[in-house]
């Protein structure tokens, strides 16, 4: 049964697990429903969230562009991170974009994945997370379909436009995750690699 976390909680991923390798990164959101005039449920605006994942070197630095996997470079040149490729709306149940992860084939030179999410062209179409509902995080033991970690991010992102959900990495040895749920007014992945430069 998967651990549910909350804002800043962190646990220990591999330690006692020595098989898990192999991990599913589901990162999930909804448009938030708008009423209609009559005040029945109508559709939401279509919300273009990008997931994406910044490994990042022992001294929290992105040494390359290369190091960004997303829908545009959808696998990393190590062959350990690979993404699922671009959902453009959020509709559906279930994960809307996915990451796998090999924790034995991260290089040793990276020492955190950072799972990041943005919304595309935010600024031109006046978006922001205070948009989106039921966004959350969970981990995935790949080889058996087990749930690990579970986090539901429910704070209030209004505007801003990129939400930090969480954190893979090295500690003593093992991996662990941290349950981020941060928010800031970065407009693009680029802008957001700027910070790890």
């Amino acid at each position: 049964m998967a651990i549910s976390l909350t804002k800043g909680q962190k646990i220990d991923l591999t330690k006692g697990q020595q098989g898990l390798s192999k991990l599913m990164v589901g990162l999930g959101w909804d448009p938030v429903k708008k009423k209609s005039f009559l005040g029945f449920g109508g559709g939401g605006a279509n919300i273009d969230c990008d997931a994406s994942v910044l490994m990042l070197d022992e001294d929290g630095k992105l040494r390359s562009q290369r190091k960004i996997i997303y829908f545009g470079n959808r696998e990393s040149a190590c062959q350990s991170i690979r993404h699922s490729g671009d959902n453009l709306t959020g509709h559906g149940d279930g994960d809307d974009e996915q990451i796998f992860v090999d924790l034995k084939k991260v290089p040793s030179i990276v020492h955190k994945l950072v799972f990041v999410v943005n919304i595309y062209d935010a600024d031109k179409r006046h978006q922001d997370f205070g948009m989106i509902q039921n966004a959350f995080i969970r981990i995935v033991d790949a080889s058996s379909n087990n749930e690990l970690v579970h986090y539901n991010i429910t704070d209030n992102f209004s505007g801003l436009t990129t939400l930090f959900a969480g954190e893979l990495y090295r500690h003593g040895g093992e991996w662990k995750f941290s349950a981020v749920g941060e928010g800031t007014k970065d407009i693009s992945i680029s802008q957001v690699a700027s910070k790890y430069s």
